[in-house]
């Protein structure tokens, strides 16, 4: 089924309707209309799409609220507002048009009001005939709040803000310092991602009877503000890593109850029951493993999460576990915490990943979504008898995202995409999918179409791998076309059917290049043996596997000169394929990469992943499928802190730093573009300009690009503009 016959086949009924009294605040952004020439897509137009997100189904199943993000590449910035769509089909209504972003937008229990975030607040505003009424703000928190979710009677709110680090400042000796900018620290865990850790989030919960809510009138689950773990988890975690029991007496959480070197070093989140009526707080399972997404079942009686095993690797079998538990008078919830009774692993026969568990009405079984051989399809698990079954078609080229909502005779809502078309909102019925909104189809509809081939590559061991083919518009094989190989990042991950606005390869394949995406050793929906084979392992079958899929595709007599492409562990490749490639590629570009393996460890900021995949899997954490408990004799990680450091004895870190990207420089003879993020604490910038450096004393042809203000990714609209205008422009001129 072709995602092209989908999407523009609504463009009729998903015209935006707007209430007629309703006018654009001064600073509104509306949808564009870009200029397409001879049906191409450029980057201009890929930063005109709407983006679509956060779903919510109302409590009477009619309709779905959203929101969607509009950009001006002129005033450098996007506003996301609000809209609702009829589950039944028909016209979107837009809610708003205001000139600052709406966020967390959720339906008060009976349907009546919206809640959301603006400004840093929480507001309410009525809903009846589609319509949004008086707004009204409900908080007053000058540290701001950046998610929160009702509970279910809509009575308490709990909402995350910030409270202060460990990190000093000057100000904290001395008031009068109050224009000194520094930060002190003795301990790890001083920076995160793309910033200065400051500030860690806490959650508060608060009742929405009387008056505005305010911290002082908050009850901190952690206990208090000198209380220095984070709730919820960051980089990624949001409020969606609490969940409020179905009678509203208990929140479950996951969280890292760790600090410093401990929290820098370890992945090992658990689940936590809280009650705020008696402050008293229980864990579900100690595990050592990272325990994510809890989920309360309908009859409250049950608690699911997302569960890995081994402490300190990110890329371990995600499972899904279900906790039964025991009430002092069952089924009500009252007196102290509930106890666990049993705990099952149901996906533990489940070669693949699970991830965003959603309980079935019933309470019997649960809908997750799984990357499978390339593809996220939605799957369903009894919670009595662990059987599985898929919900969507292997044959359907699309990604599913969790469903956010179920009909009463079956029908899933949730959203999909492809290469071909972003974010938009979808039933699957009998897995038939049928879309529910269509957002950008009036662009398009006007876009020439490509053909999109899945074929199988042979590694150099024999095996079979899958790799994705994206063909230009108007495809001619009597022609010959430049070609670019896509080098994953993570170093785990997978090269599915995802929409992205930065690697996005529909837009590589209308510049006129073959696109070639090998799902290479590391990746995750392959099982996890195949994922397995990349830690520790950087330098190894992986790499092969990328020149088995350009040799390939070289071989092909349509396929001219070729460039490998990648960030993050793909900037890695990228250097580390520059040094041994011979003459397979005619350029290179790499994005945020590793250049330096030694240099990469000390400056880093969470520790436990270059310690995991620098230094191989400690032996007892040998891989066992469907494992449930510590690995083997159930050591910490904190015993393993050394493993992958470059002053280890490990054979696998003495293997891995001896092969570092920045000692194979010598062998550097094809052009090579860095482009690095200023703020990025991940792989910091010194990486790239250290690459763009030693290509330069090589007499390598070379450019650096460096955005100060950006971090692992490119987010400003003009930033973004310049950034795919001189990707394009490097492979223009080398290719």
């Amino acid at each position: 089924m072709s995602p092209k016959i989908l999407i523009p086949a609504l463009a009729v009924l998903c015209m935006a309707c707007t209430n007629s009294q309703m006018k654009p605040q001064k600073a509104y952004i509306g949808p564009s209309d870009p200029v397409i020439e001879d049906g191409r897509m450029t980057p201009e137009v890929l930063l005109a799409f709407g983006r679509l997100s956060d779903p919510r189904l109302s409590p009477d199943g009619k309709t779905v609220l959203y929101g969607v993000s509009y950009t001006s590449v002129e005033e450098n910035r996007s506003v996301r507002n609000l809209f609702v769509s009829p589950v039944g089909g028909g016209e979107k209504i837009q809610l708003t048009m205001d000139g600052k972003s709406i966020g967390n937008a959720r339906w008060s229990p009976d349907g009546s009001e919206v809640y959301f975030l603006q400004g840093g607040q929480i507001w309410k505003a009525p809903f009846r005939n589609n319509k949004l009424g008086k707004r009204v703000l409900l908080s007053d928190v000058p540290e701001g709040i950046s998610g929160f979710a009702l509970s279910p009677d809509g009575s308490q709110v709990l909402y995350v803000s910030g409270v202060h680090s460990a990190v000093e400042r000057p100000s904290d000796t001395d008031p009068a310092l109050s224009k000194a900018k520094a930060y002190a620290t003795e301990d790890l865990m001083y920076r995160h991602w793309d910033h200065w850790v400051e500030e860690i989030d806490h959650t508060f919960i608060a009742t929405l009877v009387n008056g505005r809510i305010t911290r002082g009138g908050s009850i901190d689950i952690l206990g208090g503000e000198d209380v220095l773990y984070q709730l919820p988890n960051g980089p990624w975690g949001g409020v969606e890593q609490l969940s409020w029991s179905p009678d509203g007496r208990y929140v479950a959480y996951s969280c890292k109850k760790k600090t410093g070197k401990e929290y820098a070093f370890s992945t090992n989140t658990e689940i936590f029951i809280y009650c705020p009526l008696t402050g008293e707080t229980s864990c579900v399972k100690s595990s050592g493993g990272y325990d994510t997404d809890p989920v309360w079942s309908p009859d409250g009686n049950a608690l699911a999460w997302l569960h890995m095993d081994r402490d300190g690797y990110e890329a371990d079998k995600t499972e899904l576990y279900v906790a039964d538990l025991l009430f002092d008078r069952p089924g009500e919830g009252q007196g102290s915490n509930p106890s666990v009774r049993s705990i099952r692993n149901l996906t533990a026969g489940f070669a693949y990943n699970a991830a965003g568990p959603v309980w079935a009405g019933d309470s019997r079984s649960l809908y997750f979504n799984s990357l499978v051989e390339g593809l996220q399809g939605i799957f369903r698990v009894s919670s009595e008898s662990a059987e599985i079954e898929r919900l969507t078609g292997e044959e359907l080229w699309y990604d599913f995202g969790s469903p956010f909502g179920v009909l009463e005779d079956g029908t899933l809502l949730a959203t999909y995409c492809s290469m071909d078309f972003p974010t938009e909102i979808v039933s699957v019925k009998d897995g038939v999918p049928t879309p529910l909104t269509s957002e950008n189809a009036h662009i398009l509809s006007r876009l020439k179409e490509h053909r999109t081939e899945a074929r199988q590559i042979r590694t150099v061991d024999g095996k079979d791998m899958l790799t994705w083919v994206l063909f230009p518009p108007e495809f001619d094989a009597s022609k010959v076309y430049p070609a670019i190989e896509i080098t994953l990042g993570g170093p785990q991950g997978t090269l599915s059917q995802g929409w992205s606005y930065r690697w996005n390869y529909c837009l590589m394949a209308h510049q006129g290049y073959v696109v070639v995406l090998p799902n290479r050793r590391g990746t995750t929906a392959f099982g996890q043996p195949w994922c397995e084979e990349i830690s520790g392992d950087y330098i190894g079958l992986n790499m092969q596997d990328y020149l088995s899929a350009a040799k390939a595709l070289k071989a092909e007599p349509y396929v001219g000169k070729m460039a490998a492409c990648g960030a993050s562990y793909g900037g890695y490749s990228v250097y580390y394929l520059a040094g041994i490639h011979g003459d397979v590629y005619d350029c290179f570009i790499a994005h945020a990469g590793i250049f330096n393996e030694e240099h990469m460890y000390m400056t880093t900021e969470e520790m436990w992943f270059p310690n995991w995949d620098n230094g191989g899997i400690p032996e007892e954490y040998a891989y066992t499928p469907g494992e449930i408990g510590p690995r083997g004799d159930g050591k910490t990680f904190g015993g393993m802190q050394q493993a992958g450091s470059p002053w280890s004895s490990s054979p696998k870190a003495v293997r891995h730093y001896s092969n570092s990207p920045h000692l194979l420089v010598k062998n550097w003879h094809t052009p090579i573009l860095c482009i690095h993020g200023g703020s990025d604490f991940r792989v910091p910038v010194d990486e790239g300009m250290a690459a763009f450096n030693a290509a330069q004393m090589m007499g390598v042809p070379s450019k650096l690009i460096v955005f100060p203000d950006e971090n692992h990714w490119i987010l400003q609209p003009q930033n973004a503009l310049y950034w795919h205008r001189s990707y394009f422009d490097w492979l223009s001129r080398w290719l």
